[in-house]
């Protein structure tokens, strides 16, 4: 196996894990959630916050590295133009990531479950419409990756 072989491998584990993890918050955890009382609500969104916050970047940041590394030592050849574009599916989800779900991430941690700010639901929406992009940029980066694997 090659050093380009062994990135893309690590690659395509990293914008796999990604992908899965933003989908099933996407559509499996998001409907469940809005489902719950408010106070409930919220005080689980703060303890996905918690959790996520160190998974997702470090699985984000293993996915761009190793796609970096395995675009720019897989040379110019086949698949070349569908890895850039997956490095850049990656770069939007960090650019929304930090410009819209962070912020909105870090207010909600200073949320009293018992007594929301009058907001939270609009704070809540925005986040949802964010973390859909996100979700179809890890998808669309992964798919990415993976249609230019096959150009080896």
């Amino acid at each position: 196996m090659t050093l380009a072989n062994g990135l893309e491998f690590f690659n395509l584990l990293f914008a796999g894990l990604l992908a899965g993890e933003e989908f099933v918050i996407r559509f499996g955890v998001r409907g469940p959630l809005a489902g719950l009382e408010q106070g409930t609500q919220i005080a689980l969104r703060q303890a996905l916050i918690r959790k996520l916050r160190v998974l997702v970047p470090t699985i984000f940041f293993l996915a761009l590295l190793s796609g970096g590394a395995a675009t720019a030592l897989g040379g110019g050849g086949s698949g070349f133009d569908l890895r850039c574009a997956g490095v850049l599916a990656l770069l939007a989800f960090i650019g929304v990531t930090l410009g819209g779900t962070v912020p909105i991430n870090k207010a909600a941690l200073a949320w009293d479950p018992a007594s929301p700010p009058p907001q939270w639901r609009t704070l809540v929406a925005r986040w949802e419409m964010l973390d859909t992009v996100r979700t179809w940029a890890a998808l669309a980066a992964f798919g990415l990756f993976l249609a230019g694997s096959f150009g080896r």
